[in-house]
């Protein structure tokens, strides 16, 4: 069978396969579990952007778009590796870069604690092997990741404009300090900020 012939998505879910889905989900390339994670969110209604592969991604591999949403996808085609802070903090630092309004983290690995302690608060999904077959099966996930944002890529409005907010992260004095929080997405005009839940 030639692999290219089909979809990412296809190679996955193949009828009468006998391998788990997340196993073959694992089986596939680094490059064909970027298009997989692709297909996945186009088919939730995301117009799907991915970035230039084969050198540095900046934090990120796909960029999501819809309505005032653009969401940064970093994909982990990790097999056994766990996923810790410094990854989450890559992801956060792009969207703050490129003033994204959310990001999601997708691995066929799993999340540390102190990982998933560290999203809490931010505008960034976790999504681990199991999350992905069923977001990927079309189900919902039967166990919404508690430290996400009620929905990917949904700023809160501004309290003194009403205007959609942008995570930001703030650094004074030549100190980073790294404090994120919501900033109006009208600044300097507005001024209006929600400090991190």
């Amino acid at each position: 069978m030639d692999r290219r012939s089909k979809t990412p998505h296809d190679l996955v879910f193949l009828p009468a396969a006998e391998l788990p889905v997340l196993e073959r989900i694992r089986r596939l390339s680094w490059q064909d579990f970027e298009d997989f994670v692709a297909e996945v969110y186009r088919g939730e209604g995301y117009h799907v952007e991915q970035a230039a592969r084969g050198r540095a991604d900046g934090g990120y591999d796909l960029v999501l778009l819809r309505e005032n949403a653009s969401v940064l996808v970093q994909c982990k085609h990790w097999l056994v590796y766990e996923v810790g802070v410094p990854r989450i903090r890559e992801l956060a630092g792009a969207i703050q870069k490129v003033g994204a309004t959310g990001g999601v983290f997708v691995t066929t690995g799993v999340f540390t604690k102190p990982a998933r302690q560290f999203a809490t608060g931010m505008p960034i999904q976790l999504v681990d092997g199991d999350a992905l077959v069923r977001r990927a099966s079309g189900g919902t996930d039967e166990q919404p990741d508690a430290h996400a944002p009620a929905a990917i890529g949904a700023a809160p409005s501004c309290p003194k404009c009403q205007k959609p907010m942008i995570w930001r992260t703030t650094g004074r004095g030549g100190r980073l300090l790294a404090e994120p929080f919501w900033g109006c997405g009208d600044f300097p005009r507005c001024w209006g900020k929600r400090q991190a839940a």
